[in-house]
């Protein structure tokens, strides 16, 4: 009997887990960066992992702009965005922007990032249940071709979802988005209103929206994060509801002269996948900040005892806070491959792993992965906990202000397991994606697909987990670590180029992204063969 509760409680967390609550963004400001630049970032940005570039279009005065449903659906050629469910009024002139599940930045550097919240069961509903339409990824292309600042692309996405209604697209959750240019970054949340009638003369939502210092980072772990509301502040921003509607709820008393939290409202009662994740980004960038939680494994029983296992108060972890350092892009692609590694929701410490060595004593088997399958999870009962990130594809935005829109904006990119393949910049000026990262069928391999090069040797893994992690990081870091010393003269290039021709720099950016996306997968098409030799069944004591 216990097995079979483990067995569907395990089923029905990763179910939830992989549909909606898959997502962490990490945002820095300018003052909090070691080179001053902005970042946002996104992690596991859903199926369609296939990047392109939407060039600027043109629109006679009066047309109409469609409204997609289905958007991140990979199934549908590049060229569909799914079925059109509504329109909007028409720009004459957008601006171009690279696309994939979810678009992420535009020709001005201006970035978004995403992340799946959950909200009150009052607040849900599913498609077709109301008039609502817009969706979370379809405003982001919205704000990607009409706006140029974060501010801009803040106002224009709450008036769409208060106008059109805000339609949840990930499960019938509510969401986040980190939206920044090259000198700011902020917070928007949305969340439902039930099923909505555009005649009744109510917005179709309930949004607020928070400016985060410049001084400090934050992080959204599928949990909102903003606290207190205050539209006098010209750093707060929120729909004219935000408030009355949970006073009309009963959620909410002013009478009680208690302050209006809207993380308490609007949220749910906080789950363990996102309160490891506030844990582990708090007590690294703000350890003094509180008195967190001891969660450093001394045993690895430790993650099955109850005794250890604090359950703590939202109210612990900030909306923003000032690092003790500051950070670099790099740092965020170091939590976003955190497994939480040597405390108690590390999954290789799980005491199933252990075996007898060959003095008695029992040693980690090299089977012993952070990402054990849902079929290794079930033979060897193991107790499943959320890493910080794992999914199709994901994104860290580095967006520099001193530097032409073109070439400030990067936009960092890996594709399947973020701890196993590398990070590839894309400049914000290319004006075409290598087609190895535009090929993708997740029903069809492919030679060509720099996706299915990257899950492969992923797979391969599982041979002998430990061991062979020791042959593939030397090889996503060399990757990586080239990259970084190259850009500096690229980018110095490029500099000098746009001074006199912007579209020759643009070319130039264009075909060195290229190139590094041809290096990346052919250096994991040798590791693949590397790992097949070295770790084949025939070296693993099978007998034929």
């Amino acid at each position: 009997m216990k097995r079979l509760a483990y067995i569907l409680s395990i089923s029905i967390t990763l179910f939830a887990v992989n549909i909606g609550n898959a997502c962490t963004i990490i945002v820095a400001g300018k003052k909090a960066t070691v080179d001053g630049s902005v970042l946002v970032s996104h992690s596991d940005g859903g199926a369609d992992c296939r990047f392109r570039v939407i060039p600027r279009m043109t629109f006679p005065k009066g047309s109409k702009a469609p409204v997609y449903w289905g958007i991140q659906d990979i199934r549908p050629s590049m060229d569909s965005l799914g079925k059109i469910i509504g329109y909007i009024p028409q720009v004459e002139q957008t601006y171009s922007y690279i696309h994939s599940a979810l678009p992420h930045i535009n020709e001005y550097q201006l970035a978004i990032g995403e992340s799946t919240l959950s909200q009150r069961e009052e607040l849900k509903f599913k498609f077709g249940e109301g008039e609502q339409i817009m969706t979370v990824e379809q405003a982001q292309i919205f704000a990607l071709q009409r706006c140029k600042t974060a501010l801009e692309a803040v106002t224009l996405i709450g008036k769409l979802m208060e106008e059109y209604g805000f339609l949840p697209s990930c499960v019938d959750e509510s969401e986040a988005l980190a939206i920044a240019d090259a000198n700011e970054v902020w917070i928007f949340e949305v969340f439902g209103v039930g099923a909505w009638k555009k005649s009744s003369g109510q917005p179709g939502c309930l949004w607020a929206a928070i400016r985060v210092p410049d001084d400090h980072v934050a992080m959204i772990p599928n949990w909102s994060t903003i606290k207190e509301i205050d539209t006098t502040r010209n750093d707060c921003m929120a729909s004219p509801n935000y408030k009355q509607f949970a006073i009309d709820k009963g959620w909410y008393n002013p009478a009680k002269g208690e302050p209006f939290i809207w993380q308490k409202v609007y949220a749910p009662i906080a789950r363990e996948w996102a309160t490891a994740r506030f844990w582990l980004f708090y007590s690294t960038y703000a350890p003094g900040l509180a008195k967190y939680p001891e969660r450093k494994i001394k045993s690895p029983f430790d993650g099955m005892n109850p005794y250890v296992q604090y359950v703590e108060e939202l109210d612990m972890y900030p909306f923003s806070v000032k690092p003790v350092n500051q950070i670099s892009h790099k740092d965020i692609f170091s939590f976003f491959r955190s497994t939480f590694e040597g405390t108690i929701y590390d999954m290789t410490s799980d005491p199933d792993w252990y075996i007898p060595g060959p003095d008695g004593k029992m040693v980690l088997s090299p089977l012993a992965t952070p990402f054990p399958t849902r079929e290794m999870q079930k033979l060897l009962d193991l107790n499943w906990r959320r890493n910080v990130a794992r999914g199709g594809f994901g994104m860290v935005a580095q967006l520099r202000s001193w530097l032409p829109p073109s070439i400030g904006g990067i936009y960092w990119v890996y594709l399947d397991n973020q701890v196993v393949s590398p990070f590839v910049p894309i400049y914000a000026g290319v004006t075409k994606i290598n087609p190895l990262y535009q090929t993708y069928d997740p029903k069809k391999y492919s030679d060509k697909s720099a996706r299915w090069a990257y899950d492969f040797v992923d797979n391969l893994m599982y041979l002998k987990w430990q061991d062979a992690w020791k042959d593939v990081k030397p090889v996503r870091d060399s990757l990586e670590n080239a990259t970084f010393i190259e850009m500096v003269d690229i980018e110095k290039k490029a500099l000098e180029l746009h001074k006199k021709n912007p579209e020759k720099a643009n070319q130039l950016l264009t075909e060195y992204v290229w190139k590094k996306m041809d290096q990346s997968v052919d250096a994991y098409v040798q590791l693949r063969n590397l790992l097949l030799m070295k770790y084949t069944n025939n070296k693993q004591g099978i007998n034929f």
